[in-house]
């Protein structure tokens, strides 16, 4: 992936310029740039094929563009890795959760942290004291994430008994637990109950509003729109439209390429 010069403005939390992307000469992303604010929720639509969990993934690291630079803080990260990233305070999501489904729920949200003295062999045998306060202090972090996300209950529950909407507020947590600038989510209504809709979508407003940055891709367009304040629109690789979300979806070109020309 090749980066530019241009950095991103003071207002933007997450800066995308020129993201180019291309499998076996199909071009999936041609030439996207936006801006995420600072401040407040986004939000992403698209039809499929749009190519928004192609750009999600080339955002967060898990794989490189073919052009194009992304500013992260005002720090260009093009060249990071994904888990450099994630040491920056990026977190993200995933459409299908990935849970380990044998470890409990606070077990999960404890192996997220990251940078634990554990990890490394040899500190396992030189510095078990150091290891066993980390363990409880991020124990502890894990307990009051599960408190926020009312899954407190299930703390000690094996994370493959959760249902839908519970895994997705799991998903949530493992991200809380890297101490995010900001957090990208894919999708984090879909399989979920209405009412775990409403509880996913009042801890994200909350995060936000202690000032956490989110970046939403979603198919559920209601739950979505009434959530975030800036949408931008995906459609064949271009960024078709981007603004508050009554004027997007009133954009004919969204129109026709979101909805078939229908309304809202």
């Amino acid at each position: 992936m090749t980066s530019r010069s241009t950095k991103a403005s003071p207002e933007s939390l997450l800066s995308i310029q020129g993201i180019h992307k291309s499998f076996g000469g199909v071009r999936v992303l041609e030439g996207v740039t936006f801006a995420a604010p600072t401040t407040g929720l986004s939000g992403m639509i698209g039809p499929n094929g749009a190519g928004k969990s192609t750009l999600f993934s080339i955002i967060t690291g898990f794989q490189p563009g073919n052009a194009g630079s992304i500013h992260f803080k005002g720090q260009n990260i093009t060249a990071l890795s994904a888990m450099e990233r994630v040491c920056l305070g990026m977190g993200r999501t995933f459409q299908v959760p990935r849970e380990f489904g044998s470890l409990t729920v606070r077990e999960n949200l404890m192996a997220a942290a990251p940078n634990q003295t554990g990890e490394g062999l040899l500190s396992i045998f030189l510095r078990p004291g150091k290891i066993r306060a980390e363990e409880d202090r991020i124990a502890e972090e894990a307990d009051g994430w599960l408190s926020f996300l009312n899954l407190s209950h299930l703390a000690d529950k094996p994370a493959s008994g959760l249902s839908g909407g519970q895994r997705k507020l799991l998903e949530l947590g493992r991200a809380l637990m890297v101490k995010p600038g900001m957090i990208l989510l894919d999708e984090p209504f879909a399989g979920v109950n209405p009412v775990l809709i409403g509880e996913i979508s009042e801890r994200i407003a909350e995060l936000s509003s202690k000032g956490i940055g989110f970046l939403i891709v979603e198919h559920n367009l209601p739950g979505l729109s009434r959530l975030v304040e800036t949408l931008f629109v995906l459609d064949n690789g271009v960024l078709l439209a981007e603004g508050d979300p009554d004027t997007v979806l009133a954009d004919p070109r969204v129109r026709e390429a979101y909805m078939g020309g229908a309304a809202s």
